[in-house]
């Protein structure tokens, strides 16, 4: 018989998510579902999938979980995140809550702005715990692959404290970062009166900087992608800003992204798409005329329905247009300190289904192998599949709908990355 590190048997449901390629359209109503399935998993990665009783008669592990008829899903992939920050930003929840809006707070100086004082005057080691706290949380909530931005420190050497950060938390965390540089989220105070001064520095001195790091930082060492991102949006950056700066960006090495139609469309979407982004974030305000312009490129929408729930909003972006468009589809928790205080893609799913109007199978799809595809990891995570990493959740249901049907639950019985990380561990 073949040895394997752990085997998971007397699957009810196996939804393996599987797709070499991001979902879209039929593909995102289809799980890849195997019944009375097994996992057999060997040095972290699946080795085998299928008949439970072919996996028992192959293979034989010290560890063996019966997971009891219960589903088996993919680990969820959070695609877009600003998890190391110094701060919180509690006090502007109150002020929203008494009228303010997210632009007229950040048009005052705060929401990013005051981050960006937190994050500049944090040491490393403050950085690095807040950042570790909550990665717990929301590994706890079945999350393994967390993609990380900067985007706090605005100046060259608080973008590198920050990616210093995001690789300490690599090398110290059982789940899996991807690092992003967002240098260009908002002006720093002292450009406030001189836009094209600090694209200039980013361009010039901040894109340089960070890209010698990547090239020494653990994760070039390990093939991990490294992207380039930029708010365009009023009060942060115009089409052809955002244009120098992503283009600067892919000339060094690194893949683009975009926070774009949150608020406005400005025509950075379409910006980005001609660029190539991997990813075009947010969303919300996309008007119908770009949705088949999206559809037909190879550009991810990454929707993030906690954001506008968390904001008190009613609109949300159109996910339902986006998938019957043909978009390809991921979803995110947009975890920050302002607008999106949230560790759970259980929770991101269940609001997607209920104001963005994607159906569960779409919702799981989205935050599993499509968000992969938005993080290039496409090939490594986000599928149960022979050669992928072995990150993967026993529910404790056999129903996996229940991951957004049920609010505020526990839907996860056991997580596993290579090794079970918590959850039961008997036969």
């Amino acid at each position: 018989m073949k040895n394997a590190d752990l085997i998971v048997y007397n699957i009810g449901r196996l939804h393996t998510c599987a797709s070499p390629t991001p979902k879209r359209g039929d593909a995102l109503r289809d799980l890849g579902t195997l019944t009375d399935a097994a996992i057999a998993i060997a040095d972290e990665k699946i080795v085998a999938v299928g008949d439970s009783a072919e996996i028992l008669a192959t293979y034989q592990s010290p560890y063996i979980l019966n997971a009891r008829g219960n589903a088996v899903i993919p680990a969820f992939v959070d695609c877009h995140t600003h998890i190391v920050y110094g701060g919180d930003r509690a006090h502007e929840f109150e002020m929203r809550l008494a009228g303010a809006s997210y632009m007229e707070i950040m048009a005052a100086g705060g929401g990013i702005v005051s981050t960006m004082r937190d994050t500049r005057t944090a040491s490393p080691d403050e950085l690095l715990m807040s950042a570790a706290h909550r990665a717990n949380m929301m590994t706890q909530l079945g999350s393994t692959t967390i993609e990380v931005k900067t985007g706090y420190g605005l100046d060259v050497a608080s973008e590198l404290k920050m990616l210093h950060a995001i690789e300490r938390l690599d090398e110290i965390q059982t789940c899996r970062f991807v690092p992003t540089f967002l240098g260009a989220h908002t002006l720093p105070p002292e450009y406030k009166d001189d836009p094209t001064s600090y694209v200039d520095l980013v361009i010039t001195e901040m894109i340089p900087a960070v890209w010698e790091w990547y090239a020494q930082s653990r994760f070039a060492a390990q093939g991990t992608p490294f992207f380039i991102d930029v708010f365009c949006e009023d009060h942060a950056f115009d089409v052809e800003q955002s244009r120098r700066i992503l283009e600067a960006g892919i000339a060094a090495g690194m893949q683009a992204k975009i926070h774009v139609d949150q608020f406005n469309s400005l025509g950075g979407l379409e910006m980005a798409i001609a660029l190539g982004a991997i990813s075009a974030d947010h969303l919300e305000a996309t008007v119908p005329a770009d949705i088949p312009k999206l559809a037909a490129s190879d550009t991810i929408a990454v929707l993030m329905p906690v954001v506008n729930f968390n904001l008190g909003l009613t609109t949300f972006a159109d996910g339902r247009a986006l998938i019957d468009a043909g978009a390809a589809v991921a979803l995110a928790t947009d975890m920050n300190p302002g607008s999106a205080p949230c560790f759970s893609m259980l929770l991101t799913m269940a609001i997607a289904c209920r104001y963005m109007r994607l159906t569960p199978t779409e919702a799981l799809n989205a935050a599993t192998i499509n968000a992969a595809h938005a993080l290039g990891l496409g090939d490594q995570v986000g599928s149960i599949e022979v050669g992928k990493s072995a990150d993967l959740i026993l529910l404790n249901s056999p129903d996996y709908r229940n991951l957004s049907y049920l609010l505020g639950n526990d839907s996860i019985e056991t997580l596993i990355r290579g090794d079970i990380l918590f959850g039961r561990s008997d036969d």
